[in-house]
């Protein structure tokens, strides 16, 4: 599998603009964050939407530990009042059994997403309800580590631009951002590294690999 981060695209990266080779001195390389891709992986990504990662990583234990094998399967079978007590809101729900149906039935094969272009992933995966932009752009940068990835909403990303650049509405930190292809995706690892390391913070690697 390709890996987003690498010293020769560092190199270029640091060239294009001076702000990396800012953080590039001051925090060094980011990790090459990855996540298994898959089933599991993406109603990881559903459960992370709008909370905490340490809220949606509790609330995954719960339900995992409840159904024992996280499959479609066995997510379809529990109901409303079962899902509840995991800790999961009825609108995550209908989004969980949505894409085990889809998996189901096969209008979606995740196992062969890799082999298709990203504008092709992405039409196939914000067809599903409960995936919208965000969603998908973290599937491309972790579990199939796109080059060219900018995910405009992630919070975090655009914070650190809003700090260290002049970009400051949302148009202007896409503009900003078209001098960075085809290297977006190491980028945005760059971005979250600054972000992480600023707050004392470090991404739960362990959580992510799971």
């Amino acid at each position: 599998m390709n890996e987003i981060v690498n010293e020769k695209d560092i190199q270029t990266l640091v060239g294009i603009d001076p702000i990396f080779a800012a953080i590039y001195q001051q925090c060094g390389a980011p990790p090459n964050w990855s996540r298994r891709s898959g089933f599991v992986t993406l109603c990881k990504l559903i459960l992370e939407q709008q909370v905490s990662l340490a809220s949606a990583h509790a609330h995954f234990l719960k339900l995992n530990t409840y159904i024992g094998d996280f499959t479609p399967e066995n997510i379809l079978m529990l109901n409303d009042e079962e899902m509840r007590s995991c800790q999961i809101s009825r609108q995550k729900s209908n989004y969980l059994r949505n894409l085990s149906a889809a998996v189901l039935d096969k209008r979606i094969e995740l196992d062969k997403l890799h082999l298709l272009n990203e504008p092709e992933i992405r039409c196939q995966l914000i067809a599903l309800k409960g995936i919208g932009n965000w969603t998908v752009d973290v599937y491309l940068l972790f579990c199939l580590q796109q080059n060219d990835v900018f995910p405009i909403g992630d919070i975090a990303v655009i914070n650190t631009m809003k700090e260290l650049t002049t970009a400051q509405t949302k148009m202007e930190i896409i503009s900003y951002a078209e001098q960075w292809k085809p290297y977006r995706s190491l980028a945005t690892y760059f971005l979250w590294h600054y972000y992480l390391l600023k707050r004392n913070r470090t991404a739960p690697i362990d959580y992510y690999m799971l």
